[in-house]
């Protein structure tokens, strides 16, 4: 039976599967895993992952990363926060009174590069009808140059897509063992949905290199998670 950060993994993947460059950022295992599951079924993918500690290829760190983004050689990003809402904003800053790290580059990386926005918790008190500081926009005027934006929210019980002409979320799919009710109940903002299936889970071919090579590639940056997940 896959783990719940098997699927997600895999679920990603599906979604960059047309991916030449990925950028993954410092905090991000599950995106990371998606990506050298890719390298593992022998797809030519650059991954950029800015959490590796030996050959990172920047000399000059983010500098250089947001240097590709604006040039247009970065096909996917992943953003989350602490709290999404209906519109695809991003709040990094603060919430209930708590305040957070900061946005950093996300605005730039989000106008720039198609992004895949992840939250493994789903609850209203990250899914909101709005955020309280937007750190990223999810649309722009049509007056404003923007490459980049939101194609989907992927969290731990559902799949949404973004529907750009509408500027709103579509409920494509439900893991395994949730229910389209139950996503209902737990997300804050309103979205649409027709006939909503069942998130494929991993294959057992993709389990295998989950299990294999990509652990191990994955254990040298996140230990902590290889050990939970794969232990």
């Amino acid at each position: 039976m896959a783990r719940a950060q098997e699927l997600l993994a895999c679920l990603i993947a599906r979604l960059i599967a047309d991916a030449r460059h990925v950028a993954v950022g410092a905090a991000s295992p599950i995106p990371a895993t998606a990506c050298e599951l890719l390298r593992a079924q022998g797809r030519p993918l650059r991954i950029t992952r800015l959490h590796k500690r030996h050959g990172n290829p920047f000399s000059e760190g983010s500098r250089e990363l947001f240097d590709l983004a604006g040039q247009g050689r970065i096909d996917y990003f992943f953003l989350g926060g602490a709290q999404l809402d209906g519109d695809a904003n991003i709040n990094l800053v603060r919430a209930a009174g708590r305040r957070f790290p900061g946005s950093f580059g996300s605005a730039f990386m989000y106008f720039t590069c198609r992004t895949i926005l992840l939250r493994e918790e789903h609850s209203p008190r990250v899914l909101v009808p709005r955020v309280e500081f937007v750190s990223a926009p999810g649309w722009s005027p049509p007056d404003v140059v923007r490459r980049g934006g939101p194609v989907a929210l992927v969290t731990g019980k559902a799949l949404f897509r973004w529907q750009p002409e509408k500027r709103r979320f579509r409920l494509e799919s439900v893991h395994p063992g949730h229910t389209a009710a139950e996503v209902r109940e737990a997300t804050g903002f309103e979205y649409d949905a027709g006939t909503v299936g069942e998130t494929a889970p991993p294959t057992a071919p993709e389990l295998e290199l989950l299990r294999g090579p990509v652990a191990v590639a994955i254990g040298s940056d996140y230990p902590e998670f290889a050990r939970r997940v794969w232990s």
